[in-house]
């Protein structure tokens, strides 16, 4: 699996109605300290995508997508608003309220399944 699809994976984990930080992208997905290839792969996505970008906000609780979009901060604010998140007058979102905090449990199986069940024994001991 590239390194794309790792991050378009975990951003289709994260829950209507909350976020998540580049870094926290990144470390999700076994890529410490690659906040910018985060950016770099939801930049990457077609328009037709289904991964929900609008999610991945930066590490102050602001939507950062550069001068590449006039338009995309207003895009991104309205959907995350259409989801639930509010925004304080700064324009930040507070992360202590809607940061997503996965189990990392539950990521280690995702990105790291059990051997398939064909592939053990039956016997019961």
């Amino acid at each position: 699996m590239s390194k794309y699809q790792r991050i378009y994976r975990v951003v289709r984990l994260i829950p209507r109605g909350q976020v998540s930080t580049y870094g926290d992208i990144a470390r999700f997905a076994n890529l410490p300290r690659h906040a910018r290839l985060v950016g770099y792969a939801l930049h990457a996505l077609p328009k037709s995508s289904n991964v929900p970008w609008q999610r991945v906000i930066n590490s102050q609780g602001r939507i950062s997508l550069g001068r590449l979009y006039p338009d995309g901060e207003q895009r991104q604010r309205e959907a995350l608003e259409a989801e639930g998140v509010t925004f304080e007058a700064s324009g930040r979102v507070n992360l202590k309220q809607y940061r997503w905090q996965p189990d990392p449990f539950l990521l280690d199986a995702f990105f790291n399944p059990p051997p398939a069940l064909e592939n053990q024994s039956t016997d019961v001991p």
